[in-house]
């Protein structure tokens, strides 16, 4: 059974901007500057709990992970932010399931803590590249309990960048997840800032990330851009497009949880359209606005200069349909 070797953080930090720096030079003269970034690698620890408690009983490894990973991000682990939707107990179920689980994954996960801080530094290059003012947020590399692949959360008014290896390993498998980590930099780096958040602000943050990710991996295939979750999302939507565009114009400033849940969530609705069909439909909108405006132009805009350039693209992409009878792919 291999071993998972944890770097200490300032280490790790050090690795992450030594890296990134030198693939940037190579990449782009003008976005040199070394990356300042850390990175909290308790995706390692999870699995150091894990071995030191092979054969003990399930209360010697709870015990364990809350003595030695909670208490690391407590904000993140602990039952405070589900405001009383969940328990003590149901959070310790949580994590009891994750070590049942963790066998299986137990070799992919390895792979997949060592590949983060090879490949984050690559990644971080060329995404910089692009987008030369980016300046990292620290990250937290976790084993999520089932939570996430990536993303930002927001606890007590501080937003967090986080990446579960867990849900890494799930839902990933081997496919190249270039895509994947240009998608999540880039909702670091434009964390909209909005009043409220109806379906368009989804839409556009969702295919903006979707988008840039696309164009810096023109290649990328829909199951490295998580477009196959479920099977033949893309092909089951553009089968009916006109209705899935009259249907997401419809909801675009609709802040109803099942109009968000049947776009963005794979539990979907009950309308006979694909479950997340809004991360494809987000895109769409995004490479349609990028035909006035780039990719740098697009990602400053505030959240007051976004709602009308959704509706405009949306409205412009169900023109064509109807003269087209179908979107030119």
């Amino acid at each position: 059974m291999k071993s998972l070797s944890r770097l200490p953080l300032i280490l790790l930090g050090a690795v992450l901007a030594t890296g990134a720096a030198a693939a940037t030079t190579a990449a782009s003269p003008a976005a040199a500057a070394p990356l300042s970034m850390k990175v909290h690698d308790l995706a390692s620890m999870f699995a150091q709990v894990w071995d030191r408690n092979v054969g003990k009983a399930d209360e010697e490894f709870l015990r364990d992970f809350k003595a030695s990973v909670v208490p690391k991000f407590p904000a993140f682990y602990g039952v405070e932010r589900y405001n009383g939707k969940k328990t003590e107990a149901q959070r310790d179920a949580e994590i009891l399931k994750a070590r049942a689980e963790f066998p299986a994954l137990r070799e992919a996960y390895a792979k997949k803590v060592a590949r983060f801080t090879q490949d984050l530094p690559v990644h971080l290059a060329s995404f910089k590249a692009v987008f030369p003012d980016y300046v990292p947020n620290d990250i937290w590399f976790v084993h999520s309990l089932g939570e996430m692949d990536g993303g930002k959360r927001t606890f007590k008014g501080k937003s967090e960048f986080i990446f579960g290896a867990d849900q890494m390993v799930k839902l990933h498998g081997n496919n190249d997840e270039t895509f994947f980590f240009h998608h999540e930099l880039f909702h670091d780096y434009q964390p909209m800032q909005c009043k409220s958040w109806p379906v368009w602000t989804s839409l556009w943050q969702e295919g903006m990330a979707s988008y840039v990710a696309k164009v810096l991996n023109p290649n990328a295939t829909d199951g490295e851009m998580l477009l196959d979750l479920p099977v033949n999302m893309v092909p089951d939507t553009q089968k009916q497009m006109k209705r899935a565009l009259d249907d997401l114009y419809a909801k675009l400033d609709s802040t109803d949880q099942e109009a968000y849940s049947g776009l963005f969530l794979r539990r979907g609705d009950n309308s006979g359209m694909p479950a997340r069909r809004g991360y494809y439909l987000g895109m769409l909108v995004a490479e349609e606005a990028a035909k006035t405006m780039s990719l740098q132009q697009m990602a400053r805009l505030d959240c007051d200069s976004v709602r009308p350039v959704v509706f405009a693209a949306v409205e412009r992409l169900r023109s064509a349909q109807a003269a087209g009878g179908k979107r030119d792919e």
